[in-house]
């Protein structure tokens, strides 16, 4: 389980085939936005336009659109940050704010309990997104945020979505399955297939970490009817660390979400359907 990945390159690639210029007016525009992560927050125009690949005149035309349309906010100095305007419509999500706020209530309950990490996550094609984190100021140290990305293989939250993906999904990760991508116990392709089998039987997921921190992790899933939609987990140091006390409350929380969620009738739009993009 290795609950702390790594920042992405500085170059991230086009999407499909064409050059940038050809693409989209649309792909080219959420190219400039992927140009930001937790370690580059403010980006200049020579930074925007290396790091998404599209040329810098190109991308002083498509910068100055979506400042213009808030999506982007330009600084004092001239770099550019992502704007408010993306905000407000990121809250109207159904499977990020939408989720969120129904768990809420749970999470919190579950977090005064463990004083540690407690996380909620979904899929989003083959990765895990952070929904919610709650976190004790003397909490253990983690390198994940709100919004951020994980690998499916890595984290707790991540094998419990992996368990539950479509079949294509899950052979797609246990082939490209790496010693070391994982749990301190899940080495090869075989050790994955067999603990995601047993993510199924059990109802949760629980890993071990040796580096660079010693943590470990429970989780479980979160339904909507049927559906797994999302996966909840508590993330604490692995000296001392009480499965036999973690594992049940992390399944209860994550049975009272499912039943809130099955119970909500005020939804407008459904939390399932959406792991895939076309």
């Amino acid at each position: 389980m290795n609950e702390t990945p790594g920042s992405e390159g500085d170059v991230r690639p086009r999407r499909g085939g064409r050059p940038a210029e050809g693409q989209p007016v649309i792909d080219r525009a959420f190219a400039l936005l992927d140009a930001f992560d937790s370690d580059h927050r403010a980006l200049s125009l020579a930074d925007l336009a290396q790091r998404s690949g599209i040329p810098r005149s190109s991308a002083l035309r498509l910068a100055r659109s979506l400042v213009h349309v808030g999506a982007l906010e330009r600084l004092d100095d001239g770099r550019f940050v992502v704007g408010l305007r993306l905000l407000e419509t990121a809250s109207l999500a159904p499977r990020g704010h939408g989720l969120r706020s129904v768990a809420m209530p749970f999470m919190e309950d579950l977090f005064h309990v463990t004083r540690q990490h407690v996380l909620l996550a979904v899929r989003d094609q083959g990765e895990a997104l952070l929904v919610e984190r709650l976190s004790a100021l003397d909490a253990s140290p983690v390198r994940y945020r709100v919004g951020g990305r994980l690998p499916l293989t890595s984290t707790g939250v991540g094998l419990v979505l992996l368990a539950f993906a479509p079949p294509a999904v899950q052979d797609q990760a246990i082939a490209a399955y790496e010693p070391g991508d994982g749990d301190d116990d899940i080495r090869t392709p075989a050790d994955l297939r067999r603990a995601l089998a047993e993510v199924r039987r059990g109802g949760h997921a629980l890993g071990h970490q040796s580096h660079p921190w010693r943590l470990s992790t429970v989780a479980a899933p979160v339904r909507d009817g049927d559906e797994v939609v999302a996966a909840l987990s508590v993330v604490a140091p692995s000296p001392g660390f009480p499965d036999a006390g973690y594992g049940p409350a992390v399944r209860a929380t994550a049975r009272a979400v499912s039943r809130r969620l099955s119970q909500d009738g005020h939804r407008a739009v459904p939390l399932g359907g959406g792991n895939t993009r076309p």
